[in-house]
């Protein structure tokens, strides 16, 4: 019998991905997620957090979390299905599909679990399909792999081609499809450019699709008038995309995610996702921050800071300013053509991306490196996630270090 260590593979493929200076160098945050922060024992300007709208601190949304958790305690004691169906879940998706202008919602324990669970009961056959743009997230693809529909080649299509999409779509007509599944994000986290959500809706119900849209980092972000309702506000298609899939982690400064459409779709879910099903509910401070975020963002009163102006500012002088500075590349160009928060600055090779992090935050700037094989070789990139309070002093301190380094690495 062959003697054999069963978990020595763990040690190895470690030191292998610390070889290739592949591993992921965690830095300690020792203070909440402000745009002025501490990490690592020192004073950073933060610029790489998904906390957009600054909402995680926010005196309002504090202030929900803390009188939920007095009232109903620290967890809720089971999953939903069974004793940990709270009064505050069901006042969080009330609130969530009104500020969406949907029928309903049904919150997950995070976007992750929304789209692997969801996924693989919405195409559950062997003859359904599932058409896939090629930058789609992890969550994504970790959700299409789990289940039984035909995907691969011949149903992904290049990154926002509609001509690629059409091509998918009478690919799945040819294999006479039960269903057709069409998933994209929203907006894609690693280029910062938006999906075409209009052309995939028309081309979608012309071939009979189910339109699936992760909107992870379009909420509190996009929307008509700066309403930060996401994607599907901003192309005005609040009930003709099926399935929009949201997250509390990005720009509602708490954790969570969330299915949102018709009620036929929610009642649905409700009864075949397997991680809303078997996993605990939303802790109660959670769902009353979250309650908190939203009504920020509602604002009906009028008594908060418009924070997605303050937003979208900031995001149109920085990458306004990122390209004055020399920054050109065809990724960093297309991002800054668009309403996103993220802006992708290209470097090229790794070395040259995660010394510029090392730079930068050398000179106060916590900004990290995005590097293959997250994305393509050559394509290696500082990610800088904008956010509403940071001042025009804080983004010309920045934009002033990444132009001296640019120089000094040689990237301009």
């Amino acid at each position: 019998m062959t003697k054999r260590d069963p978990v020595g593979f763990l040690k190895a493929e470690y030191e292998e991905l610390v070889r290739n200076n592949l591993d992921w160098k965690h830095r300690r945050l020792e203070s909440a997620s402000d745009p002025v922060c501490i990490v690592d024992g020192k004073e950073v300007i933060m610029m790489c957090s998904n906390n957009y709208l600054n909402l995680s601190t926010h005196p309002h949304v504090v202030k929900r979390g803390l009188e939920a958790m007095e009232k109903f305690g620290a967890g809720s004691g089971s999953v939903r299905a069974i004793a940990g169906n709270m009064a505050l879940h069901e006042e969080l998706e009330r609130k969530l599909a009104e500020f969406k202008e949907q029928e309903a919602v049904m919150i997950t324990q995070t976007g992750f679990a929304a789209n692997s669970g969801v996924i693989p009961q919405l195409a559950s056959s062997s003859e359904d399909v599932i058409i896939s743009d090629e930058l789609n997230h992890g969550s994504i693809i970790d959700g299409v792999r789990l289940t039984k529909a035909q995907r691969g080649r011949d149903f992904i299509y290049p990154h926002s081609d509609m001509g690629g999409l059409e091509k998918c779509l009478q690919n799945a007509e040819k294999v006479n499809a039960r269903r057709i599944l069409v998933i994209t994000d929203g907006v894609f986290s690693m280029d910062g450019d938006m999906a075409k959500l209009d052309e995939i809706q028309k081309l979608a119900e012309q071939y009979g699709a189910i339109i699936y849209v992760d909107d992870a980092h379009g909420d509190g972000v996009l929307g008509r008038n700066k309403s930060g309702k996401g994607i599907v506000d901003h192309y005005a298609l609040q009930g003709k995309v099926h399935v929009e899939m949201n997250t509390f982690s990005k720009a509602m400064g708490t954790i969570g995610g969330a299915i949102t459409g018709s009620q036929d779709l929610v009642n649905f879910c409700r009864n075949k996702t397997r991680t809303y099903l078997l996993s605990g509910s939303h802790p109660p401070a959670v769902a009353g921050a979250s309650i908190g975020a939203i009504e920020v963002l509602m604002n009906k009163d009028g008594k908060f800071e418009p924070r997605v102006k303050m937003l979208l500012d900031n995001c149109d002088y920085f990458k306004k300013r990122i390209i004055e500075i020399g920054f050109t590349h065809e990724i960093t160009a297309a991002a800054a053509k668009t309403p996103t928060g993220i802006t992708p600055i290209i470097c090229g090779e790794n070395d040259k991306a995660k010394a510029m992090s090392n730079l930068l935050y050398e000179d106060g700037i916590f900004a990290l490196p995005i590097v293959f094989p997250m994305v393509p070789k050559g394509t290696a990139r500082i990610r800088v996630m904008m956010t509403a309070k940071l001042t025009k002093e804080h983004l010309d301190t920045a934009l002033a270090s990444f132009e001296r380094n640019g120089k000094k690495l040689g990237i301009l």
